[in-house]
């Protein structure tokens, strides 16, 4: 009897600290999700990393993304997508060719630059994860589990500077064990940014090729 009893106490313990310890990464969302919810803008330079050993891949890059509530502006691997809340262009000058495109909603396994920073608010479980020291920064991971059995993410690891609750790193790992990181070198707000920022303008580009994606 005195081993149940035992037993029974440790189980309701660690039942007890999982409940606290999602408590406390969701607060922390939360917080984050406030404090990026408050800026007009954002802008931000990263660095893209993908990894995976199976297929012998890496690739590493730097981008940059400008966000305004659902509209951004992206550059990376040599390609600019804009996004003006309704449609998506998609610019690649080696291919002289632009695809335009309503945005794939659908597909919750795309992590888009407008969803990076609020992404974890629907779809995930989540938990603390470790905490690091990166040049004088603290950096606590909470770790997300995509709800869906079927996501083709395995989990994710958010890092979140304690201090400013801005996001350092997003590491996602894909259930075929690809690793992709992005991490923030720059982050900046409320700038003062062109009217026109968002718009596409299609005479810019009347040397290359339109295709159109309905």
């Amino acid at each position: 009897m005195k081993k149940i009893i035992t037993t029974v106490v440790l189980i309701s313990g660690f039942i007890a600290f999982g409940q606290n310890d999602s408590d406390k990464a969701k607060a922390l969302l939360d917080d984050v999700s406030a404090k990026v919810r408050s800026y007009e803008n954002i802008s931000i330079d990263f660095k893209y990393v993908l990894h995976n050993s199976e297929e012998n891949i890496n690739q590493e890059t730097r981008g940059d993304v400008i966000m305004a509530g659902e509209k951004y502006v992206l550059n990376v691997l040599g390609v600019t997508r804009i996004y003006d809340g309704k449609t998506l262009y998609s610019i690649s000058p080696e291919d002289e060719e632009v695809t335009i495109s309503s945005e794939n909603t659908e597909d919750e396994s795309t992590i888009t630059p407008s969803m990076m920073l609020s992404f974890y608010e629907n779809g995930y479980s989540y938990t603390m994860d470790i905490v690091q020291n990166v040049r004088g920064r603290k950096i606590q991971y909470v770790k997300l589990v995509p709800i869906d059995s079927t996501a083709e993410i395995k989990y994710v690891l958010l890092g979140i500077d304690i201090n400013t609750k801005h996001i350092y790193n997003l590491i996602e790992i894909g259930s075929n064990d690809t690793k992709t990181t992005l991490t923030v070198n720059s982050f900046k707000t409320n700038e003062p940014l062109s009217e026109t920022l968002f718009t596409f303008d299609e005479s810019k580009y009347s040397d290359y090729f339109i295709n159109r994606i309905d």
